[in-house]
This record gives structure tokens, C-alpha cells and sequence, in this order.
């Protein structure tokens, strides 16, 4: 059964945003990662400060609901009003991530295209030809923990 959650982008206070959230929600985090966790890319080092941004949040906050979030890294990801978040798609399966891929990107702008990750899963972001920005995520059982 699919899943969709809204995943909140935000200039470097998401930490201090879901804090925020949790005191208001109660509850508490299922899963918090920071940049300076990720294995180290060539060519791309990052600073001290880029370091301790959160890089995925996960806050359940209703057994249907979940709140994600991450800093933004980029100047060209500089977060504004209207692209500060995504429509978060949690599938059952690889052909299910595959399809809604497929049907959702046609015509929009693929930011990341679908593959395995460091973290498990199966995933892809794009933004649609309405501007709407998506993410599909499959976590293959076989992978996670």
C-alpha cells in the first residue's frame, strides 16, 4: 500500500523546526541523519557547518502520517516559499517506484534519477511539469534494517 507524506525543506534550522514540531506533536524522531554521516563523495567536501545539518529526518506523528525533513546544502537549492517541500510516495515495490516514476516525471524535471541507495533504498526525486516537487521511495526489506 502506498504512502504519501510531505518531505519540508528547509536553509539550515530543520533541526530546530522539528524540535519544534515535536514539542507540539509529542512523540519522537524515528530516524535523524546529518550530512557529515553520508560516506564521503569525491569531489565534494563539505564544511564544518554543512556537516551537522540534518540530512533526513523522520517524525511519525499519527499512525498514517509522517513528517520528513532535510537542510538544504546548495545555492541552488535555496529554499523559498512554494519549493520548500515535496509530495513523499512510499511504495511496495521496485515496478510500483518504476511506474509512478515514469508516469509522474513525464514532462517535469528528474533531480535525481531512480536507484539503490547508500541508505537501502530504492529512490528518485523530480519536479513535475506543474512545478510540484515528488519523491519515490522504496525500502527493499532485504536492504534496511
Amino acid at each position: 500500500m502506498k504512502t504519501v507524506n510531505i518531505y519540508l525543506i528547509f536553509n539550515g534550522n530543520c533541526g530546530e523546526a522539528f524540535q519544534f514540531y515535536k514539542n507540539a506533536f509529542g512523540g519522537d524522531f524515528e530516524m535523524i541523519a546529518k550530512f557529515g554521516e553520508m560516506p564521503p563523495q569525491e569531489g565534494k567536501e563539505l564544511s564544518e557547518e554543512d556537516k551537522e545539518k540534518i540530512m533526513h529526518v523522520k517524525f511519525p506523528i499519527s499512525a498514517e502520517t509522517v513528517l520528513y525533513g532535510s537542510d538544504s546544502l546548495t545555492p541552488e537549492q535555496q529554499v523559498t516559499f512554494g519549493n520548500n517541500f515535496s509530495i513523499s510516495i512510499n511504495v511496495d515495490s521496485k515496478n510500483e517506484a518504476d511506474h509512478l516514476f515514469a508516469k509522474l516525471s513525464d514532462g517535469g524535471n528528474v533531480k535525481m534519477p531512480l536507484q539503490d541507495t547508500f541508505w537501502g533504498a530504492y529512490f528518485g526525486m523530480w519536479t513535475d511539469q506543474f512545478g510540484v516537487n515528488w519523491m519515490v521511495n522504496y525500502d527493499d526489506p532485504d536492504k534496511t534494517q
